[in-house]
């Protein structure tokens, strides 16, 4: 019975397809490096360290981007954002009053090169919040506690409003929205205004119904004028004539009519018939 043989491995003829097989895989992992993917709320930038270095003014859009495999990308998040700040500031008069604020922001897109290389990642912290502090007790120190409290709060809001904003859009930052949570005074410093408010309030009422009584007081007299210029004109225009016509007209009907009556011709003041029983 003749012995089976097992076939020889020869491993010089599989030499070629690993060569080839750790090309493919050496090939792959280099070269898809250059496929970058961004999400819709994300923006790149790319560091060409072997050549020009940072490409400020090309910024990679959304989906699918290509680059060279030596080059490096920085990702951005470009979504809308905010930060709550809380700080003690100081009024006009020196007093301490509490601040809460909230600023709604965003990267503008286009300039995230230049704002990766004026700050890096931490482009909150070295610029927006010391900014927004530095707009708020600048503006602050300007108006006393009861202009902030009241009378002064919105335009005091929108110059801090408006500072900010130049300052962020000089260094690449959209911002949405500014907004004054709470501000918080000494509370003595708090009633003292509301008191005064509230005398404020009850003498602008005072002097509201001053006006109106003397408003009504000139119409009652304006309407008496023109009453007794009425009866002036009236009085005037009545003679003796007049009277005597009138009397002589109202004689006249009375005799006329069937109820028993006695006239007495030239008997009454001016001459004027008097007129005697009747029904």
């Amino acid at each position: 019975m003749a012995e089976f043989e097992q076939p020889s491995f020869d491993a010089q003829k599989l030499r070629p397809y690993i060569i080839i097989g750790a090309a493919v895989i050496f090939v792959f992992i280099i070269f898809s490096k250059s496929f970058i993917i961004l999400q819709p709320t994300e923006r790149g930038v790319v560091f060409k360290k072997y050549t020009t270095g940072l490409d400020v003014d090309n910024v990679l859009g959304e989906g699918l981007n290509i680059v060279a495999p030596w080059n490096d990308v920085f990702t951005f998040q470009i979504a809308e954002k905010s930060i709550e700040e809380t700080m003690d500031v100081l009024s006009k008069d020196g007093l301490s009053i509490k601040i809460d604020v909230t600023l709604r922001y965003r990267p503008i897109p286009s300039k995230i090169g230049y704002l990766y290389r004026s700050f890096k990642d931490d482009y909150v912290n070295d610029l927006i919040r010391p900014e927004v502090r530095s707009a708020v007790r600048e503006v602050i120190g300007q108006y006393t506690p009861e202009e902030l409290y009241a009378s002064k709060r919105q335009e005091i809001e929108d110059k801090i409003d408006i500072m900010t904003e130049n300052i962020l859009k000089d260094n690449f930052i959209e911002q949405k929205t500014l907004l004054f949570r709470s501000i918080t005074l000494p509370l003595k410093i708090k009633e003292s205004i509301e008191s005064k408010l509230e005398a404020d309030q009850e003498a602008q009422k005072y002097t509201y119904l001053i006006e109106k009584e003397k408003k009504e007081a000139e119409r009652r007299k304006i309407d008496a004028e023109g009453k007794a210029e009425a009866n002036r004109i009236l009085s005037a225009s009545i003679t003796d004539n007049i009277l005597k016509e009138k009397g002589i007209s109202a004689t006249e009907r009375l005799s006329a009519s069937p109820n028993a009556k006695i006239v007495v011709i030239g008997s009454g003041k001016d001459g004027l018939p008097l007129i005697l029983g009747g029904q």
